[in-house]
């Protein structure tokens, strides 16, 4: 997905993380979804690192980064994020989180909000139980689970429900599959728990950090009532809808999803 391929690794709190980092400029820091690790950001990568230096890191349990604790939350995995920019020495960076990464960065900014300069949140949530009505919320973490005991197996984006749309180009499709099929269980399962426990609702009118609330027109996980109900909660977001793409709409159109979020950061500095 990006002709920076090549990974590399720090120390924080006993776990090491791996990264992908291209370009100069401010900080830029890249959060995954579930099911995915830094590969999935090269469009980003290559792009955006004209103008910032961009770090994509693997969450606990994803690419090169050892597994999470069995016990660890949203507000945990926050805390080894603030760790990660801590360590990287970045200061105060920027921060995009798409779905989990999304209610992550949302996490990071109440906790830790000498950390966060922006944020960009992607067909994000606060939480599950914080978005998403109980029934649902139920559906998508027993789906997850049962999926995590069979990993590490092939697995397809078209049989997760409504993670992909019509517009997701066939190449693109194929390396996400590659990258999802990479993934281990402890990291599947270890997320889906988190950010099903989740719920951010009464912080978020708490989030000082500039935010961009970005969702595609057909994402059916976290579409438009999510992101709206976000945008309502932080102070001062901006809401941003991409037309005609669904939940990986940094994927389904890079070239749109780049534009909107360098012109928000632009604004920012």
């Amino acid at each position: 997905m990006s002709a920076v391929d090549r990974t590399r690794a720090i120390e924080v709190g006993g776990l090491t993380m791996a990264f992908r980092r291209a370009g100069k400029g401010p900080p830029l820091v890249l959060v995954h979804g579930a099911m995915c690790d830094s590969r999935v950001w090269g469009e980003q990568l290559d792009s955006l690192s004209d103008e910032f230096d961009v770090v994509a890191w693997d969450a606990p349990g994803c690419g090169g980064s050892d597994d999470p604790p069995e016990d660890l939350t949203l507000a945990g995995y926050a805390d080894c994020l603030a760790g990660f920019i801590e360590a990287l020495g970045l200061g105060r960076p920027h921060v995009v989180g798409h779905s989990f990464g999304g209610g992550l960065v949302l996490q990071l900014a109440v906790r830790h909000p000498t950390r966060v300069r922006s944020l960009v949140v992607v067909g994000g949530y606060a939480g599950w139980s914080g978005s998403l009505p109980p029934d649902e919320v139920d559906r998508r973490l027993a789906f997850a689970l049962s999926l995590a005991e069979k990993l590490p197996v092939p697995v397809r984006p078209e049989s997760v429900p409504g993670l992909v749309s019509a517009a997701m180009p066939p190449e693109r499709l194929e390396e996400l599959a590659a990258v999802m099929s990479d993934v281990r269980g402890a990291g599947a399962r270890v997320m889906a728990r988190a950010l099903a426990a989740a719920d951010l609702r009464a912080e978020l009118p708490s989030v000082r950090a500039s935010t961009l609330v970005v969702y595609g027109s057909a994402d059916e996980r976290a579409g438009g009532p999510v992101a709206q109900a976000l945008h309502a909660a932080i102070p001062g977001s901006v809401l941003v809808e991409l037309p005609g793409v669904g939940h990986e709409c940094y994927l389904e159109a890079p070239a749109a999803f780049n534009a909107e979020v360098r012109r928000f950061l632009r604004s920012v500095a």
